[in-house]
């Protein structure tokens, strides 16, 4: 399927990005269509759901080759679309360099969690919801390969780029930076984290599309828990000194209100 579009102005691919468990899709939901004004989601596990409700992980490589395809399309019509990955591999290299020469603005939004155990548990509590399951193996891998790939490659490649510590209720900015200056966030992020916001640059752009993240992500955390409240079902919570605890979702109220 084909889109036409007539705006002149530059287009934005907003690439969602971190582990498995970080919080991406459930963020994207509220992030992009209400702050971002981005209506075009493209999520290979919402693919894969689709056409095997019951056992998406047998459609993951007609899933992949279906969001390729949707991608190209989107491209080709210029038209604003995010995309969700995990960041583990390099292939996405060629597609963001591919957006910024037709025009594309590429921001990069990373969800930060502190330890591959946070991620697993994270997606355990996700399968017990009815999410789909995913390798211990493959969670830890992703993890470290994402990570990674985020400082060594992918931060310099986009135009804005942003990461966020997701491992509670509260999401921060944890640094945000341009591709041009991506400083030395590889060596800060374990050692500042908790401490203070890491700015490697001063534009005017990126500070703008971070308030309106931070907004979003804030709506976002608030209908997350309320949602599991209601359901009296239990989130599972990263502190400061890396503890992990499940917590009821309605005992952390308090703290999106």
């Amino acid at each position: 399927m084909m889109i036409f579009t007539t705006s002149l102005r530059m287009p934005n691919l907003y690439i969602i990005a971190g582990c498995n468990g970080a919080g991406k899709t459930t963020a994207s939901f509220t992030l992009l269509p209400g702050i971002l004004d981005c209506k075009e989601f493209v999520n290979a596990d919402i693919i894969a759901a689709g056409l095997s409700p019951f056992n998406p992980g047998s459609m993951a490589l007609p899933a992949g080759r279906l969001m390729l395809k949707r991608i190209k399309e989107l491209m080709q019509a210029k038209v604003d679309f995010a995309f969700e990955t995990t960041l583990a591999t390099r292939s996405y290299v060629s597609l963001i360099e591919k957006a910024k020469a037709i025009g594309y603005t590429v921001s990069l939004l990373f969800f930060w969690l502190d330890s591959p155990e946070m991620a697993q548990q994270r997606v355990s509590q996700r399968v017990q919801q009815g999410g789909h399951h995913i390798p211990h193996e493959v969670i830890r891998r992703r993890y470290s390969r994402g990570l990674h790939n985020l400082m060594h490659l992918y931060t310099s490649l986009c135009d804005h780029w942003m990461i966020v510590d997701n491992r509670n209720t509260q999401p921060r900015e944890i640094m945000l930076g341009t591709g041009e200056h991506t400083g030395d966030v590889w060596e800060a992020l374990p050692q500042h984290a908790d401490t203070q916001l890491w700015k490697t640059t001063q534009d005017h752009a990126l500070g703008t599309l971070s308030r309106k993240i931070m907004h979003g992500l804030k709506i976002a955390m608030q209908q997350l828990v309320e949602t599991n409240a209601a359901r009296n079902q239990q989130l599972v919570i990263g502190d400061q000194e890396g503890h992990i605890s499940r917590i009821a979702a309605s005992d952390l109220l308090h703290t999106v209100r």
